[in-house]
């Protein structure tokens, strides 16, 4: 590619991803699975206690259901709504998945056949907290009220 070519193209994605409504779309999208995780089991809420009994044992499941749904809620909507507070939404985002994917995918738990399964659930997971985990530094380093 001639450099000519190089920094037209350079300039072009700079010029996106300079652009405030790339980050507002990015952030939704992150905060997406969450937030639609969050209204599924504000609408069923047995259903949520249901899940957090059968997937942790953790009582009384009533409370920590609502835990789940306040954090999954309340991560996104600090996370959507960006500025200085975006970083507390993605760090909260973050140590909720890591402790739900230890819970709901210790691969190393399950039976043959269903491991491969859930360790790719599992490492997908881990991708997923540490793009959050990075939207956290990220947003704590831009602060203050800028945009992450």
């Amino acid at each position: 590619m001639p450099a000519s070519s190089f920094t037209t193209l350079q300039q072009a994605v700079e010029g996106l991803l300079s652009q405030s409504w790339l980050a507002l779309l990015a952030r939704i999208a992150v905060a997406a699975p969450f937030l639609i995780s969050g209204v599924a089991k504000l609408a069923d809420f047995g259903g949520a206690v249901g899940e957090v009994r059968g997937l942790t044992g953790l009582e009384p499941a009533a409370h920590f259901a609502v835990l789940v749904i306040l954090t999954q809620l309340g991560g996104s909507a600090l996370l959507i709504a960006g500025g200085r507070y975006a970083w507390i939404g993605a760090a909260a985002l973050a140590g909720f998945t890591a402790v739900a994917t230890l819970y709901a995918h210790a691969f190393w738990l399950k039976p043959a056949g269903e491991r491969f399964l859930h360790q790719n659930i599992f490492f997908e997971h881990v991708s997923i907290v540490g793009g959050l985990v990075l939207l956290a530094v990220l947003s704590a380093r831009l602060g203050r009220g800028a945009q992450a």
